[in-house]
């Protein structure tokens, strides 16, 4: 279990909200109601007097959080070596462009391209302009 927590790995520390706010809150009434084995509709719908944007920054949060320990626990079995290719089976594989370092959709390894994918989405995540951290102050555009 030590090699699925190594630093040196992609695993990364869970996004935590701060006890005592709403989107503590929230994100504590996610939690109960997707723990709880009810519809998964229902799970996600939005609860009565609460923004909409704040519901889904909480639900984005904790699904990059989920994401990020399944990936954390397989990552020591795809290396450069087995998984030389980002793909989504034989017909599809996934190339890397991100506008700064890769001007051009770059094939990579899996293990590569998720970094960089895990990489960026922490970004977003910490991008106060699309996740403000005051609750009630997210742009409806963006999300």
């Amino acid at each position: 279990l030590k090699q699925v927590f190594n630093k040196d790995k992609t695993f990364r520390p869970k996004r935590k909200f701060e006890p005592g706010t709403q989107r503590f809150e929230l994100h504590k009434r996610a939690q109960a109601s997707l723990n709880s084995g009810v519809d998964l509709k229902a799970a996600v719908q939005l609860p009565s007097g609460e923004d909409q944007n704040d519901w889904v920054a909480v639900h984005v949060v904790d699904f990059f959080n989920r994401i990020n320990l399944i990936y954390g626990t397989i990552c020591e079995f795809c290396t450069e070596r087995t998984c030389p290719v980002m793909s989504g089976g034989p017909k599809y594989e996934y190339r890397w462009q991100d506008d700064m370092k890769y001007k051009k959709p770059t094939a990579l390894s899996a293990p590569q391209y998720m970094n960089l994918l895990m990489d960026w989405i922490e970004v977003q995540i910490n991008n106060e302009d699309i996740f403000p951290t005051s609750v009630g102050k997210c742009k409806e555009e963006v999300l």
